[in-house]
């Protein structure tokens, strides 16, 4: 697979300034984060992962002097995701800003700018904060600290924000501008480059100038290439390892559905990797920009809004983007323990709060009224959202069993392992046995729908998943022999899940109801109580818990469950289309998709909105749902039987990777509605079932490693497959077989354009452009085509070539000037930036601009033009926002190319058959 232009087909390209906060794009490092934007130039605030308990802001840094790039008529902008960076262009000067994934830097790259021109460049906070300020030659520092220690529950302990601001240029002087804002003051060197350097690292407190100074050292002074390189590096492993998927569908949504994916897999490399997850309640927080405001606490994390974004990680196989989550309550399980002791009654183990305070206490909001009696986990206060929801901790304890699943790390189980006991013990001494010799919990919440009922659908799906994955867990460490034969003894006693009637959802029925196909797993035993919020409790056994699949004894009840739903597509961390994947129904996977990204995708960052009418904060979660359904639409594992395409749009094409238990990865081509490759990477030794992907078709398995077949022909339904580490191989019809034939490689182009889902967009329109509504994707057949091969192999990356178009013709009065020039260059590659200036007396529409490289240079990555490279000879064409070029005016494009030996520019320029000038 072709990793850079598969991860680069979804760059987000701005036709258009980002003037607007809410128009930010994100950048970050997993601990620190940034939004930026165009507004007074450029705009960047810088946010930590670890500014607790209100996750204040390290402050916002302006580039005034950037006025002339972000107000130029030839203005575009990308994220390019594939380098984590944030590119713009306009009127000759480029920016690349970063925040470098090796140090909690922000770096802004600057060629093309005026040498004369003064630049100043400032880093401020706002009223509510009391910060220090100091310059001292090139380096000015804005540094806070404050206490943790705003009522119960608080932590006691220091925290704070320390910015360090320098540049590199001519004559660079650092001041104090005020109480809140300082600056440093500079004139580009003279090939017009500068570089602007924000560090923002932990603090607590000390000294913050010399603090700042070790910790910049001459990072200003470097080269481009030399800060720029363990970035990139990062980054670029980072894309090779996570499975990767190339969308298409007739109506474009599977291609808008991929670019949310890519961004989502972006986002989640750029908030977690610090100790604690970037995101605490849905909220890309890293990427907040509207200074220190925030819609929920932000010193609390809820599970509920964390699991799909756990879930779409291990599906993707970035394991480990998950563990902050992970040491979030493995950290505080001490803590947690002490809670449950104090506010549950002092039954054992852990009652994880479901809305916890990063220190491991269930206090909601210390110090803001309500903190005691919202509580989550407390037994001493009234019936409330979240006070008696018991099963946030068996959902951390499964998902630490899942991951486990995956990776089969060891290591990893035995550290976490107590968290999984500890909730097993604590559901386990809250239940008592009734006369009926069931196991009851009561009084509890139905999480934060049914408050203080009789048996939650939550609470019996929780026991019955997490009381045999502990019982496993603790087998595989030797441990808890005890808990063990008391979960063992516990599992015949476990209730079946409430029923309701689907027309008034307000009777409990009993089992014997499904025979007549009226009923559906209503919230608890209580089904009439009062709702307090949203959730579709009765479809949790299907996902997150994996009890209900599309093949079990209650199928067809949960199915019922999901089209009796009594919210459909919202909010934006709807699980519908994710629940719809695991029952197998793949014509509502692709509906509840559309509606729920056009609803709340409205960030052109590609990121989400809880409420269209609240854009304080941009959301992850939603991406989190999305991606995670896409991969088990694609491909399921969850319950170690192996699933190709068991809910998948029959005209949706994919190209995809999708990682599975045991460390396995499984890559699927299926296209025209048909599948036509099955390929399994194995990462461990065992016996994997799997569901035959042809249902009725003979099919056989080949050891592409050994050249052996294991599996041979077979109609069965079900089948097992041997797999032996590190070997790949291919799972094909006996009567198309195509191990004997070349792997095809799967390529992607770069994006040159903004995407749009009905209203909702992916970057943003030039002016006069007009978002194309894509319609809601319906689920049709097509002609099934002869089948072509391929599994997807990574071969080293190529430029792709685009058909060469035909000329347009030569207008009397055309005459054009072409200034090419060398932006940047490094061992081995370069950026360069190409300006057609119209110089005749008539409109250009639509061109073609030729040259020829003089030392073999060759394009890698373009924007705003569309290439074709045939040895040295190159053309670039139009794209479709900056095909119209007026009497005195220009279009601009940029590419980054690779060299060796010379570097020469080109001496020769003609535009749709016209030789044009050099300027």
């Amino acid at each position: 697979m072709d990793t850079p232009g598969i991860v680069q087909r979804s760059n987000v390209i701005l036709q258009a300034p980002n003037l607007q906060p809410d128009q930010s794009m994100p950048l970050g490092n997993g601990v620190l984060g940034a939004a930026a934007w165009s507004a007074n130039g450029l705009t960047v605030q810088l946010n930590r992962t670890d500014t607790f308990p209100d996750r204040k802001a390290v402050g916002q840094v302006v580039l005034s002097s950037l006025t002339n790039m972000s107000g130029a008529s030839n203005y575009v902008g990308m994220v390019n995701l594939y380098d984590g960076m944030f590119v713009e262009h306009g009127n000759g000067i480029t920016a690349r800003s970063y925040v470098r994934a090796d140090k909690d830097e922000l770096v802004v790259d600057v060629t093309g700018a005026n040498p004369t021109q003064t630049q100043t460049v400032q880093v401020h906070l706002w009223s509510g904060r009391s910060p220090s300020t100091a310059a001292s030659g090139s380096l000015a520092t804005l540094a806070e600290t404050w206490v943790d220690n705003g009522g119960p529950g608080s932590s006691g302990r220091t925290f704070g924000t320390l910015a360090a601001l320098t540049a590199n240029g001519q004559n660079v002087q650092a001041s104090v501008v005020n109480s809140e804002t300082v600056q440093v003051t500079f004139k580009p060197n003279a090939d017009g480059t500068f570089r602007v350097i924000a560090g923002a690292p932990a603090w607590t407190g000390g000294n913050a100038m010399s603090t700042a100074q070790s910790f910049l050292s001459n990072d200003a002074q470097q080269s481009s290439s030399s800060l720029q390189s363990a970035h990139l590096s990062w980054w670029h492993n980072y894309w090779s390892q996570v499975g990767l998927m190339k969308l298409s569908s007739p109506d474009n949504a599977a291609q808008y559905f991929e670019n949310v994916r890519m961004v989502n897999l972006y986002t989640a490399a750029a908030e977690s990797r610090g100790q604690f997850p970037g995101s605490q309640a849905g909220v890309g927080d890293l990427f907040s920009y509207s200074q220190d405001s925030h819609q929920w606490v932000p010193s609390d994390y809820w599970e509920w809004n964390l699991r799909m974004q756990v879930d779409a990680n291990m599906g993707a196989g970035a394991f480990a983007l998950n563990t902050p989550y992970f040491q979030l309550y493995s950290q505080n399980l001490s803590n947690i323990e002490t809670w449950t002791n104090q506010h549950m009654g002092g039954h054992a183990g852990a009652c994880i709060p479901e809305t916890m305070r990063f220190n491991g206490n269930g206090y909601y909001g210390v110090g803001t009224g309500y903190g005691a009696s919202n509580a989550s986990c407390d037994s001493t206060i009234s019936p409330s959202f979240n006070a008696r929801t018991l099963t946030s901790g068996s959902e951390v304890a499964l998902w630490i069993w899942q991951q486990y699943l995956y990776t089969g790390d060891l290591t990893f189980l035995s550290t976490n392992y107590p968290v999984m006991s500890a909730a097993a013990q604590f559901l386990l001494s809250y239940a008592s046995m009734g006369s009926d010799g069931y196991l009851h919990t009561k009084p509890s919440n139905a999480h934060e729908t049914q408050w203080d009922v009789n048996d939650p659908t939550t609470d019996i799906a929780a026991m019955q998943a997490l009381f045999p994955a502990v019982v496993k867990a603790a087998t595989i460490l030797n441990r808890d022999s005890s808990l063990v034969s008391q979960l063992q003894a516990a599992l015949p006693h476990i209730l079946s899940y409430p029923r309701t009637d689907t027309a008034t959802q307000q009777q409990l029925l009993s089992p014997s109801a499904d025979a007549a196909g009226n009923d559906m797993i209503a919230p608890s035993y209580q089904p009439a109580a009062s709702r307090h919020n949203v959730e579709n409790l009765g479809l949790e056994p299907v996902w997150p818990y994996g009890l209900i699949g599309d093949n079990s004894s209650l199928t067809s009840l949960a199915v019922r469950s999901y089209n009796s739903r009594s919210t459909r597509t919202s909010p934006d961390w709807s699980l519908d289309p994710l629940q719809a994947a695991r029952l197998g129904l793949s014509s509502e996977v692709a509906s509840t998709l559309a509606t729920l990204v056009k609803t709340y995708q409205v960030l052109p960052s590609g990121l989400a909105l809880w409420s269209t009418s609240n854009t304080q904060e941009p959301y992850v979660e939603q991406g989190g749902v999305l991606a995670a359904t896409l991969q088990e639409a694609l491909v399921q594992d969850y319950d170690d039987l192996l699933r190709i395409t068991p809910a998948w749009p029959s005209t949706w094409d994919a190209d995809g990777v999708v990682y599975i238990h045991g460390n396995s990865k499984v890559s699927v081509q299926y296209h025209h509605g048909s599948l036509i490759t099955v390929g399994i990477q194995a990462g461990s030794t065992t016996n994997q079932s799997i569901r035959n992907p042809w249902s009725g078709q003979s099919v056989e398995v080949m050891d592409n490693t050994s050249g052996n077949v294991v599996v041979a022909p077979t109609t069965a339904g079900t089948f097992t497959i041997p797999l032996q580490a590190n070997h790949s191989y291919l799972v094909e019809q006996t009567n198309t077989l195509n191990s004997s034939l070349p792997f095809a490689s799967v390529s992607g182009q770069a994006a040159t354009s903004y995407k749009a889902l009905g209203s909702a967009t992916i970057g943003l329109p030039g002016s006069g452009v007009v978002p194309t509504p894509t319609p809601t994707p319906t689920v049709g057949t097509t002609p099934t085509p002869t089948p072509t091969v391929g599994t997807t192999p990574t071969p080293t990356p190529t430029v792709g070539t685009t058909p060469t178009p035909t000329p347009t013709s030569v207008i009397t009065g055309q005459a054009c000037s072409v200034h090419y020039a060398i932006t940047s260059q490094w061992a081995g590659g370069f950026g360069a930036s190409v300006t057609i200036n119209n110089t005749g007396t008539t409109t250009i529409n639509g061109w073609t601009l030729t040259w020829t490289f003089a030392n073999g240079q060759t394009i890698t990555q373009i924007w705003n033009g569309t290439p074709t490279q045939s040895g040295a000879s190159v053309s670039v064409t139009d794209v479709s926002y900056n095909a119209t070029i007026s009497s005195g005016s220009n279009a601009n494009f940029g590419f980054n190319g690779a060299w060796s030996g010379s570097n020469t520019n080109p001496t020769l320029f003609t535009l749709n058959g016209v030789p044009c000038s050099i300027s």
